[in-house]
């Protein structure tokens, strides 16, 4: 059984982006995107992101755009708050 995870971008491993940025290479759209409620029934919204043992929802913002973007631009420019994934 896979692991479930729900992660914000400012958790994004470089990992994690990579796979992100390869599966939506063009971005992402409305088809992609998974709506569900969470524990204080707020509507959430993601894209999912499989690794072999893990399903990630990484939810969309503006800012998860922008980490995308600024990654392709020029992946030196990335920057986590945990650098414990690097």
């Amino acid at each position: 059984m896979m692991k479930r995870v729900i992660i914000d971008y400012s958790k994004l491993t470089i990992n994690i982006l990579n796979i992100l940025i390869e599966k939506y290479p063009d971005g992402y759209d409305y088809s992609h995107i998974i709506k569900f409620k969470n524990s204080k029934a707020e509507t959430i919204s993601a894209v999912e992101v499989r690794t072999d043992d893990t399903i990630y929802l990484v939810k969309i913002s503006s800012q998860l755009e922008k980490t995308m973007e600024d990654f392709l631009d020029d992946d030196t420019s990335f920057n986590s708050t945990n650098s414990d994934y690097f």
